[in-house]
């Protein structure tokens, strides 16, 4: 048998590791003789998809999907065998998993490509309002994909790469699973993006060290004005940002790496929400701020459930730094996401369907994907659920989730069509603005109404709108408006 000495016995009970041993020994059967491009034996892969996922916690029923996510398709077992020997939970997941083998995401494809396309995503997002475990495990399934992708031909290295890139990636990053979407970006950008791939890992080396360098000397003395101040710390580290992730800060930077402030970073972990803030006191009383670069994610998280403090300050010999300040909760909440809510307790596992409001773009998602045509859905699927997210808010304090660049209009469709038609003019943080502002995170936006009783949407808002939501109320409400002028 293939080893999962992975596994803690600790962790599941007696009758859990005797599945887990059954499935391994079901997924060794099936994939007997069978091999990777690597040359590898085929098991490894499910034995690696497994493995990422059990040292995230997660549950005994995931682990034995991970061993069999791929005997649907590529052996001889149906789903009424998975169904007998593990029940419907896991028949669920395979079957789920198998749905979604193939996405075959390009970037200039046909009409018939799109739909089928739009067909397939139609179906990861409705599994994923059913138990978001499916995308959980396609996730692991990717990233380990990824670590081997080299021995595909290049044009399926490429193909691959930008899927990861433009699908799987943002995903990692709506679940809240950034160290997932750093590992996914950074192993597709090499194929994706070679040129710029490797000029990047040029110009980046020496300043790597140069700043890690740097801030070991500074570490020290950091931490002995925090003690000096009694702030409990847990930990002082250092973090690298993401290749990627610095290439696209880079794109609005004129790639200038002179302008990025968090190339290496400071992280501070302590005990609780108090101390985060007196250790960001601390450090500003011996370092001077840059103004406007003060971020509060604790008072006001990112979308994706993102928690930390962070600011940027000028350190000896003009150096600047950035420095993230967070709870051992948030560290472990902004690498693993949804992910770090699986952690196991005894009992059954309930499922976690797409209800919360962490999970709520999922429903919102799948309601878009089944009322917008083909064409408009592939252009703007990416502006409006796979791009940097805002939290806009209601002046009564109820939360939008906008894609970045949303407007007032985007805003008033968000709540409801009615008051998207209505519109004539919008209060952003308290001052008149116009109706073609780009809002930003934490802004309080009141939605001000024209008056009398058939009121219409302009045609020149869809130059505006940026949500497919906002684009098809309005598109709707004039074709019928065409209509009844017609008859």
């Amino acid at each position: 048998m293939a080893d999962l000495s992975f596994i803690n016995n600790n962790r599941y009970s007696d009758s859990e590791r005797e599945l887990v041993k059954r499935a391994l020994v079901m997924a060794e059967k099936a994939h007997a003789g069978q091999k990777r491009l690597s040359g590898e034996e085929f098991i490894t892969h499910p034995i690696a998809v497994a493995e990422y996922l059990y040292n995230l916690n997660f549950d005994s029923a995931s682990i034995i999907t991970a061993l069999l996510h791929d005997t649907l398709e590529d052996a001889d077992i149906t789903n009424e065998t998975i169904t007998k020997n593990f029940g419907a939970d896991i028949a669920f997941l395979v079957e789920g998993l198998t749905k979604l083998k193939k996405i075959n995401y390009q970037s200039n494809i046909s009409d018939k490509s799109k739909n089928e396309y739009i067909q397939t995503l139609k179906k990861m997002f409705f599994a994923m309002a059913e138990d978001v475990r499916v995308i959980l495990i396609k996730l692991a399934d990717r990233l380990h994909n990824m670590q081997t992708v080299q021995y595909l031909p290049p044009i399926d290295r490429q193909r691959i790469a930008f899927e990861t890139l433009e699908i799987y990636a943002p995903i990692a990053a709506r679940l809240g699973m950034g160290d997932l979407k750093g590992q996914l970006e950074d192993l597709a950008f090499q194929y994706a993006y070679p040129t710029e791939y490797t000029w990047l890992k040029r110009k980046i080396k020496e300043k790597h060290k140069d700043l890690a360098r740097y801030l070991e000397r500074t570490k020290p003395v950091v931490e002995r004005h925090l003690t000096d101040a009694d702030i409990p710390i847990i930990s002082i580290h250092s973090r690298a940002k993401h290749l990627y992730s610095l290439y696209q800060k880079l794109l609005h930077k004129d790639m200038n790496l002179n302008k990025i402030y968090d190339i290496v970073a400071m992280r501070i972990i302590v005990p609780d929400i108090k101390s985060c803030y007196e250790a960001l006191g601390v450090i500003h009383a011996h370092y001077t701020p840059l103004p406007g670069l003060i971020k509060d994610y604790i008072a006001l998280p990112k979308p994706n459930g993102y928690q930390s403090l962070h600011t940027t300050i000028f350190c000896e010999k003009g150096k600047i730094m950035e420095i993230q300040i967070r709870t051992p909760e948030m560290q472990n909440h902004n690498e693993n996401g949804i992910a770090s809510h699986w952690a196991y307790s005894e009992g059954d596992k309930k499922n976690i369907k797409a209800d919360t409001q962490e999970l709520g773009w999922i429903n919102r998602l799948k309601e878009f994907l089944a009322d917008v045509g083909t064409e408009e859905s592939f252009s703007a699927l990416k502006i409006d659920f796979f791009k940097n997210r805002i939290f806009v808010f209601t002046p009564k304090g109820d939360v939008e989730d906008l894609p970045e660049g949303a407007t007032p209009i985007d805003f008033a469709y968000a709540i409801h069509s009615d008051l998207g038609h209505a519109i004539r003019g919008a209060k952003v943080n308290g001052k008149m603005a116009t109706i073609d502002t780009n809002l930003k995170n934490g802004d309080v936006v009141e939605i001000i109404k024209g008056k009398g009783k058939d009121l219409k949407p302009s045609l020149d808002w869809l130059k505006i709108v940026r949500t497919a939501q906002a684009r098809h109320h309005i598109k709707s409400h004039l074709a019928l408006t065409r209509a009844n002028r017609k008859s």
